[in-house]
């Protein structure tokens, strides 16, 4: 891994003149926050990762080992993305916990990554603050590497940016770049839906990532606070329940994938997102098929009904802007549709049988 950036350099102005740290940016706390997370970065590590402490980039193998590299990979293919948490870093702040929104920022890019058939190689981030305050950013930094540990990305490298007058006080803001591998005749491809296949939905850790505009707003006139204890969240605050991470989805769809190296079982992905579940869902679908999804087949977790019930948001509303309990979806061929859901279930996983592919024009029929 290169040395962690920031945005703070001598400006080699005379003594008596002004300085860097007078204008608002410190090297010296930028410095001792990049030795303050040394050790958790290296966690993330694998044996693919090139040390390259003083560099500028981060240095990665494609593989450490070229003859294990070349029976898993004929025609490799690299896949990028890149995302943020959006304004839950507002209820962050809010709550002074900063300990889980790295969790956050790494789950919604990897999570976007796996959707494309294949797994995470790599990891960035970026944190741009009014002033870095290194106890505070050394735990979110934390969340990040828990999150790469999870997805099993490398830390490779990141940037904080110092921004006095670009972020008012105590504000932050954060970005997540991740890299990844597929195999290219099993990237998943929209056009090998097929009427027949089945939904299933992987169960959300709650709100993860979107719609916190609206979760604002709501707190805003509702007279709950984010220390309010109901019976049906079992013990969290409401605050608690609302910055549960994003869930990371990786391995257990990863593995399920390697199971089935030579039959294509799986012919299309959605991670649930901004636009809910039939926004989201519809994008793994091309224009001869729908989806059919029964809502009865699972039950919305409590904490959506609380928002719903605080804010009286219709029931259109809240499913286009809400996971409202389903974080991700596969779709497969109905013959191992069975014995997929019992894979991931070993795995962890809360898995739902949403519905079935049918002939169409590319919906989704929520019924």
């Amino acid at each position: 891994m290169a040395s962690r950036k920031d945005a703070t350099n001598d400006d080699g102005n005379a003594p008596g003149g002004l300085t860097y740290s007078s204008a608002g940016v410190s090297i010296e706390e930028g410095d001792r926050f990049a030795s303050m997370i040394q050790s958790m970065v290296r966690r993330t590590y694998g044996q693919r990762v090139i040390r390259n402490e003083l560099g500028f980039a981060g240095l990665f193998r494609l593989d450490y080992n070229e003859k294990l590299f070349k029976r898993n990979f004929k025609d490799p293919v690299l896949i990028a993305c890149t995302d943020g948490v959006g304004t839950k870093l507002k209820l962050a702040h809010a709550m002074n916990k900063w300990d889980t929104i790295g969790i956050d920022l790494v789950a919604m890019c990897v999570n976007d990554l796996i959707v494309q058939g294949g797994e995470p190689l790599l990891f960035l981030d970026y944190i741009a603050a009014a002033k870095v305050e290194p106890d505070q950013l050394t735990e979110i930094i934390k969340g990040v590497t828990d999150g790469c540990v999870a997805s099993g990305a490398a830390l490779l490298g990141g940037e904080t940016a110092e921004m006095p007058g670009v972020y008012p006080p105590g504000e932050i803001d954060l970005a997540g770049f991740a890299v990844g591998v597929v195999e290219l005749s099993r990237a998943i491809d929209p056009t090998r839906v097929e009427p027949g296949d089945l939904v299933l939905g992987l169960a959300s850790s709650g709100v993860h990532s979107n719609g916190y505009s609206l979760v604002r707003a709501i707190m805003e006139q509702s007279s709950l606070s984010y220390d309010s204890t109901l019976p049906e969240l079992e013990g969290r605050t409401l605050g608690e329940a609302l910055l549960e991470p994003t869930r990371i989805y990786v391995d257990p769809i990863v593995r399920v994938q390697r199971d089935y190296r030579v039959k294509k079982v799986i012919s299309g992905m959605a991670h649930i997102t901004g636009g809910g579940l039939a926004g989201n869902l519809e994008r793994a679908l091309h224009d001869s098929v729908d989806a059919v999804i029964n809502e009865s087949s699972w039950e919305t977790p409590a904490l959506f009904d609380i928002l719903q019930r605080e804010g009286r948001v219709d029931d259109g509303e809240m499913r286009r802007v809400f996971n409202m309990g389903i974080g991700y979806c596969a779709i497969v061929r109905p013959t191992f549709a069975d014995s997929i859901a019992n894979k991931l279930e070993k795995l962890g996983e809360r898995v739902i049988h949403l519905g079935e592919i049918r002939k169409g024009e590319g919906r989704v029929h929520l019924r």
